[in-house]
């Protein structure tokens, strides 16, 4: 059995136990994926499969994709990505993989890219507590003394300084199934995840 999966952030909302409790949750769409490629360690030196998602509104695809999709005979998709699995021989290409691999109460890992904010100062893009609130004070969010005086006389290195925010691969780890909607491929996972709306994820069962 494959053990992860393509899909997208749909959103967040909440859902209210029996007892009135109310829980969090995001809901992604996952697959179907279709089996495009598959690598075997005689010839590529390890075993995965490659697998796409969303299939391409946009039909035009150059002639080295082209090619690589056609054994699979799928088209063209928004997104490839290979996963590593254990026995290769249970799959075939073209094969349809979607949210029935995941069960309520299974743990998974979810790894996407989180909201890009732009450039940011030191107290958005740390945490750091700024100057001081009272009235005549001309420093409210700025980094404030940064180094020594005579020596070293320069910012060391890994200070952290403003820059851009976000944007960046984020994994999530150990995220609850809460409820699995087969017939439209959903997944309801408790808690958050990175990204925005409309974002690709990799979402895997966890070990």
């Amino acid at each position: 059995m494959v053990k992860g999966i393509l899909g997208k952030k749909i959103g967040m909302t909440r859902i209210f136990r029996d007892n009135g409790e109310s829980v969090p949750v995001s809901v992604l769409e996952v697959g179907p994926c279709y089996i495009i490629q598959i690598k075997r360690v005689d010839k590529e030196g390890y075993n995965a499969i490659q697998i796409g998602f969303q299939p391409k509104k946009d039909k035009r695809i150059n002639k080295p994709l082209s090619g690589h999709l056609k054994a699979a005979g799928k088209g063209g998709f928004d997104l490839l990505r290979e996963i590593k699995v254990d026995d290769i021989d249970v799959f075939e290409l073209g094969q349809e993989i979607s949210s029935e691999i995941f069960n309520v109460g299974d743990l998974v890992t979810v790894r996407g890219t989180s909201k890009g904010r732009g450039f940011t100062g030191v107290v958005k893009r740390w945490g750091f507590s700024g100057g001081g609130k009272t009235h005549g004070c001309r420093s409210h969010k700025v980094p404030g003394s940064l180094g020594a005086s005579a020596t070293p006389s320069r910012v060391m290195k890994g200070k952290k300084l403003p820059g851009r925010m976000g944007n960046e691969k984020v994994t999530v780890k150990n995220l609850k199934v809460f409820d699995v909607i087969k017939e439209k491929n959903l997944v309801l996972l408790k808690g958050s995840v990175p990204g925005s709306r409309g974002s690709f994820l990799e979402v895997k069962i966890s070990n």
